[in-house]
C-alpha cells in the first residue's frame, strides 16, 4: 500500500475533492434503503447472556462500509473493520481495517487491501478539501483540540495546502499522550517554529487561522466533549471539525456552515435522530441539522463542500468570515482512494496476485 502511494496526502486531497463533487452530483450509492448510510454495525450488549459474547465497551464494534462511486472511478468496494480500545495495550491499532475492491459489473473481487493507512489518509484528506477552498491564504497558526493520529494526519495534509504555517497549539486530554503528540508533530514537521501545549480549549482556539477538532466522542454525550465558545474565535478562522467538540448554539446558528455531504447527516437523523447521532458519533453537522430542523435557519444555510469545489456555491467570501466545516467520513472516499491505488499497483506490478479459481466450480 505504501509503495502504491497510500501516504501521498497531497494527491489524496485531490482525489477526495473529486469524490465530494460526485457526491454532490448524486453519482454514488452507499448502504441503507436511502443509499446514504455510513454502514452496518455490529455492537454488543452491556451484559451479554451468552458465554463468549463480547461485552460492550468504548469503540467495541465491527462495521462494514460498502459504497459505489461513479465518474471516472465507476468503482465498488467495502471497508470492513473490527475495533477494540483494549488493542492499545498490545500496541495494536484500536481499529483494524481491510478493504475489498470489486468489479462493478461482475461483482468479482479485484483486490483485498490493508485498510488502516487507506482509511487514515482519506480521513485526513477530506478536511483539507475545506482548507483548499475555505481557509484564508495566509495561515500561520493552527490550533488542535484532540491531537491524536487523525489530527496529526490532518495537519500533514493541511501543510501541503498552506505552506506558510509556523505555529501549532495543541490541547489534549492527558499529559502523557499530549506530550507524545507534541513530540511526534515536531519530529514530523521540523519546519514549524513552535509546537506548544496549552492548558485550555480557549487557549487552543484563540488567535488561530485554522482550528482542527479531533477529540473522540464520549459515551456520556456532548456534555463531556471539549467545550468551545464561538466568541473565542478570531475573524477569518476556519474550523475543521471531524471530531467531537461542542460549540454554543448561537455560534452555530449565526456562523457560515459547510458539511462534507448532507445525505450522510440526513441518514444519521433517519437512523438515530439528530441529537442521538450527535451525542453518539460527535460530528457537529448532526447538531447543525437539529438546529435547522428546529427552525433556527433555513436548509440552504447548510452548504456542501462538493458544491463549493465545483464552483456552484461561493467559497470564502472575505478574510473576516468565520466558517465551520463538519466532516463525517463516508465509504465512497475509501472506494475512490482504493481505486486509484489499485490501478497504480497493477500498472507497476506491486502486490501479490491471488488465484480465485481457474474456472468457477459447478454449484
Amino acid at each position: 500500500m505504501i509503495q502504491a502511494g497510500v501516504t501521498d496526502i497531497a494527491r489524496c486531497i485531490e482525489v477526495m475533492e473529486e469524490s465530494l463533487i460526485l457526491l454532490a452530483d448524486g453519482d454514488y450509492m452507499m448502504a441503507g434503503d436511502r443509499g446514504d448510510s455510513h454502514g452496518a454495525m455490529i455492537s454488543f450488549p452491556k451484559e451479554p447472556k451468552h458465554q463468549g459474547m463480547p461485552k460492550d465497551d468504548i469503540d467495541r464494534r465491527f462495521m462494514a462500509m460498502p459504497a459505489y462511486l461513479g465518474g471516472r472511478f465507476r468503482a465498488t468496494g467495502v471497508k470492513w473493520y473490527g475495533s477494540n480500545i483494549e488493542n492499545r495495550k498490545s500496541e495494536m491499532p484500536r481499529s483494524i481495517h481491510v478493504f475489498v475492491l470489486n468489479d462493478t459489473d461482475t461483482g468479482a473481487p479485484l483486490a483485498i487491501m490493508s485498510g488502516n493507512l487507506l482509511s487514515a489518509y482519506r480521513t485526513a484528506s477530506v478536511p483539507n478539501v475545506g482548507t483548499t477552498h475555505l481557509a484564508v491564504d495566509n495561515v500561520e497558526t493552527i490550533g488542535i483540540i484532540g491531537p491524536g493520529v487523525m489530527s496529526q494526519k490532518t495537519l500533514k495534509g493541511l501543510l501541503t495546502q498552506r505552506e506558510g504555517v509556523k505555529h501549532v497549539k495543541i490541547k489534549g486530554r492527558s499529559k502523557d499522550s499530549t506530550e507524545r503528540s507534541a513530540a511526534e508533530i515536531r519530529a514530523a514537521h521540523p519546519q514549524l517554529e513552535s509546537v506548544t501545549i496549552v492548558d485550555s480549549e480557549k487557549e487552543a482556539v484563540e488567535n488561530v487561522e485554522i482550528l482542527i477538532t479531533g477529540a473522540n466522542a464520549s459515551p456520556n454525550g456532548h456534555t463531556e466533549f471539549p467545550q468551545v465558545k464561538g466568541e473565542w474565535l478570531s475573524p477569518g478562522t476556519l474550523v475543521i471539525a471531524p471530531g467531537a467538540t461542542h460549540f454554543d448554539d448561537d455560534f452555530l446558528i449565526n456562523t457560515r456552515k459547510v458539511v462534507d455531504y448532507m445525505g450522510l447527516y440526513d441518514e444519521w437523523h433517519h437512523e438515530y435522530t439528530t441529537q442521538v447521532a450527535y451525542d453518539q458519533i460527535g460530528i457537529i453537522g448532526s447538531r447543525m441539522l437539529k438546529l435547522q430542523h428546529d427552525g433556527h435557519f433555513p436548509r440552504e444555510d447548510l452548504q456542501q463542500i462538493g458544491d463549493i469545489a465545483a464552483g456552484r456555491v461561493e467559497g470564502r467570501k472575505s478574510d473576516d468570515e468565520i466558517i465551520i466545516y463538519s466532516v463525517g467520513g463516508m465509504p465512497v472516499e475509501d472506494v475512490a482512494w482504493a481505486h486509484d491505488l489499485y490501478n497504480y499497483a497493477k500498472e507497476n506490478n506491486i502486490g501479490t496476485s491471488l488465484n480465485l479459481w481457474e474456472t468457477p466450480a459447478a454449484y
